[in-house]
């Protein structure tokens, strides 16, 4: 990749905060393709969606990155939706060439996306032009190994510098929990139409009052082979293109019908 003056520019952020695994095995991938600037939660802000901080304060200031070669780092009090709006109005001034949210912890596959800070960071970066993609790996182990996933995040991060992306898309990037020999290679899919069928575990504090742990089974009628869920039971890493624009465009013919 180009170096100097006009290398590319590449944020990283993710919902795991600043210190955890996926994030630094992220930026550490990145460092040959340009300018790598780091701006993530100080915690953990998993299933934020796409919130943002707007009646508290936020505070950010720039840490200590423990990846080689990354030019800057700085940890928010704010969602990783904050962050990247942080990023670039108040840190870099600028609009950056490649925006990437992850490695998250868990997967981010069909419903998912919904709720998924990680996801939300890239497509606030699609909201604002910038090409974004949000990785996942499907382990939650503080611990997990991501070195699978670092030539599928170098492959399609220098596909996406060279070739951008279709205005308002952005890409979820979703890998098996597999090791690199066992990974068939990459699939661009749909979202499958999976649904989480939610429960709550009740309990009674020491006070008599009662709490609440949310639980739910992750349930998926969408058996069709050309969705994410299936590229990802049967070996593959699923690439779905992701948009911000929510309309239901083949719902409008039906309104129009309507007496209003």
């Amino acid at each position: 990749m180009s170096q100097g003056a006009n290398e590319p520019l590449i944020l990283i952020t993710n919902d795991d905060g600043i210190q955890a695994g996926g994030i630094r095995a992220l930026a550490q991938a990145m460092i040959p393709f340009g300018r790598v600037v780091v701006v993530a939660p100080d915690r953990a802000q998993s299933g934020m969606g796409h919130a943002v901080t707007i009646n508290g304060i936020l505070k950010m200031e720039p840490v200590h990155f423990e990846v080689d070669g990354v030019a800057a780092a700085w940890q928010t009090t704010g969602t990783p939706v904050d962050c990247v709006k942080l990023a670039i109005y108040e840190i870099l001034g600028k609009k950056p060439d490649l925006l990437l949210s992850g490695i998250n912890h868990g997967s981010n596959a069909s419903i998912n996306v919904i709720y998924s800070g990680t996801m939300s960071a890239a497509v606030e970066g699609a909201v604002e032009g910038i090409p974004s993609i949000g990785f996942s790996l499907l382990n939650h182990a503080t611990d997990a190994d991501f070195s699978a996933c670092v030539p599928y995040v170098k492959q399609l991060s220098e596909q996406v510098l060279k070739r951008s992306l279709p205005e308002g898309i952005c890409l979820n990037v979703n890998f098996p929990n597999l090791k690199a020999t066992e990974i068939k290679g990459m699939k661009v899919c749909r979202q499958s139409a999976g649904y989480w069928e939610d429960a709550f575990d009740k309990r009674t504090s020491p006070g008599g009052s009662p709490y609440f742990w949310m639980t739910g089974k992750f349930t998926n009628p969408d058996q069709g082979q050309d969705t994410d869920e299936w590229a990802l039971r049967n070996g593959f890493v699923s690439v779905v293109p992701t948009q911000f624009d929510l309309t239901a465009h083949h719902a409008i013919s039906t309104l129009n019908q309507w007496d209003l």
